[in-house]
């Protein structure tokens, strides 16, 4: 029987609404999983359909040229499907309460018709075809709704007008199905559930910052304090959700969960705050597609901001080796994303993240104004997609490096920047200078390990910093309106 929609002006209430409605339908599928597991036979169809809020307004207040989301492009219906409300409550009721307030009329709850798959609604933390033989496999459709790829896709964020079978427009870039999607994939890539994930997340391709990233985040716990952190940190999470919890009344840590007998191929670590304003650290590894593939499921939590620290060849001569590299402009030869978005479209600087991580170089280091610019330059980052660039016999007269002023090169930063601009995450990059092959400077063992030694505590130590600084800084003026077009939808 389907539930009947319901208005509210309040967005606490329609957050309620929508978590009622989704708890309602899963456990309706998971119990009749359990039941056909067990043997039982049906002679119909189970489902049960997400969630759905929507908006209908006939006029459009006047806002502050200033506001960067919240709000509805035009007149007309706006819908979006939604799915866990156990880690999107608090963004949802945010997001609720500035279409409220932007639109002056009420939101709608009801019931979608799109339908829950049976993987989705048991979670991410179960195989649902574990145990079942291969008869029960076969009938499994059948009975079920499994997920459909047709109806999972980044139309929206690419631009692409979808609109719902009513004609409604979108209110948010991902669908629930979407989301869903990620949230599996997340565990599986990473290790760790999409629950403990932060708002601030930085992407490494060393597991080096990520064991000194253990360490700090251990001693911060231990010591209940941030230092120029600040504090608030409640808990650290490893693969395998393995949790170290700070006690609020005893101050003491309790450890649970199990670590993974092999570490999953991109290991996240999650350094947490009650509010989910902590640190989430990612080591993505080398290449353009992991980094493609991690962002495109980081990005429906809708973090704050992500950045990438990583390290890069020098392509200048007076560059030295742990020199740091603040990227102002892409070179993208990654490919990776040339389907989703065109190369010749420009990823911008964002500013508010440009100035935080200079601010943080100055900090750590304690250089300011022209003394920084010994140990940090400011400029174009050429990301491709062959490890053994250096290897191609027209490298040192290759123009595109040579046109684009490029700095610096790796294989990750364009395509983290380029997936934030296409997904509305505010980004950064800060490398660091590993080697010079253009110069003469390879990297090898002995090299790269006193290299590896000597920056990897620092280079982090700035990256922590900038998420301090942006953690502090007007999450309006953070999510800038150079990320957003002039169709937007209205969730951040």
């Amino acid at each position: 029987m389907t539930t009947q929609p319901r208005r509210f002006d309040n967005a606490k209430a329609a957050v309620a609404a929508i978590t009622q409605l989704y708890d309602k339908s899963t456990s309706r599928l998971q119990d009749a999983f359990i039941a056909f597991t067990r043997g039982k036979d049906f002679d119909h169809r189970v489902r049960a359909f997400y969630p759905y809020v929507s908006v209908n307004t006939s006029s459009l207040p006047t806002l502050d040229a200033r506001t960067p989301f919240g709000f509805v492009s035009d007149t007309g219906s706006y819908t979006t499907t939604l799915t866990r409300p156990d880690i999107f409550a608090r963004y949802l009721e945010e997001q609720i309460a500035l279409l409220l307030r932007n639109t002056g009329t009420d939101v709608e709850v009801g019931e979608s018709t799109t339908p829950i798959p049976i993987h989705f609604a048991l979670g991410e933390d179960y195989h649902a075809e574990s145990g079942l033989d291969y008869g029960r496999l076969a009938l499994l459709p059948q009975i079920f709704d499994v997920p459909d790829l047709t109806i999972m896709d980044d139309r929206i964020a690419n631009g692409i007008d979808v609109r719902s079978p009513d004609g409604a427009k979108p209110l948010a870039l991902f669908t629930a199905p979407r989301i869903d999607l990620s949230l599996m994939r997340l565990k599986h890539y990473t290790g760790t559930s999409a629950r403990h994930f932060q708002n601030f997340v930085i992407f490494t391709n060393y597991q080096f910052y990520i064991d000194e990233f253990v360490r700090l985040a251990q001693t911060i716990l231990a010591r209940g304090e941030g230092g120029s952190l600040g504090s608030g940190y409640t808990a650290f999470v490893e693969p395998g959700n393995v949790v170290t919890e700070l006690e609020e009344e005893t101050q003491k840590l309790d450890v649970s969960g199990r670590y993974p007998p092999r570490l999953p191929q991109m290991p996240a670590y999650h350094l947490k705050r009650a509010d989910d304003s902590g640190i989430t650290m990612i080591n993505i590894g080398v290449g353009p597609s992991n980094a493609k593939n991690i962002s495109d499921h980081v990005a429906v939590l809708r973090p704050h901001a992500w950045l990438m620290l990583g390290h890069c060849a020098g392509l200048r001569n007076s560059q030295m080796l742990g020199d740091y590299v603040l990227a102002h402009a892409y070179l993208r030869q990654d490919q990776v994303l040339d389907a989703d978005l065109p190369r010749e479209v420009p990823v911008p600087a964002l500013a508010e993240i440009q100035i935080a991580i200079e601010r943080a170089v100055g900090r750590v280091t304690g250089l300011t104004g022209y003394d920084l610019k010994r140990v940090m330059r400011t400029g174009t980052v050429a990301t491709v997609d062959d490890r053994n660039w250096e290897l191609r016999p027209s490298t040192v007269q290759n123009l595109p490096f040579i046109q684009s002023r490029a700095i610096a090169l790796d294989m990750e930063s364009s395509t983290i920047a380029a997936n934030g601009f296409r997904f509305r995450v505010p980004y950064g990059t800060l490398l660091c200078v590993s080697d010079k092959p253009l110069h003469g400077q390879l990297k090898l063992p002995g090299m790269a390990d006193s290299f590896y030694r000597e920056r990897v505590s620092q280079h982090l130590a700035v990256g922590l910093e900038t998420m301090a600084l942006l953690r502090d800084t007007d999450k309006r003026q953070l999510h800038s309106r150079k990320l957003r077009s002039f169709n937007e939808v209205a969730f951040q």
